[in-house]
């Protein structure tokens, strides 16, 4: 899957996120230019992306800081291990 997403990094939030297939590619490198043109005509500052992952719950956890706040941020979800140290 490919996701389009439009964040504020001023307001720390998603705007818009558009899902498209794989084989969709195209048209949502489209929806891409024609949003950042947008933008750009308004001088809006916001980030416009476009990720491939597997599933939203795959974008939401390799990309956390579009969908969680600062304090969410800060404390890793429980899922994720602390990483071993000296493990030699």
């Amino acid at each position: 899957m490919i996701f389009l997403i439009q964040y504020d990094r001023h307001k720390g939030r998603i705007v818009s996120m558009q899902t498209f297939s794989d084989s969709d590619r195209k048209q949502a490198q489209d929806s891409l230019l024609t949003i950042e043109l947008q933008l750009n005509q308004n001088g809006t500052d916001n980030e416009v992306v476009l990720l491939e992952a597997e599933s939203e719950g795959a974008v939401r956890r390799t990309h956390r800081r579009y969908f969680e706040d600062l304090s969410e941020l800060l404390n890793p979800p429980s899922s994720i291990s602390e990483p071993l140290l000296n493990s030699r």
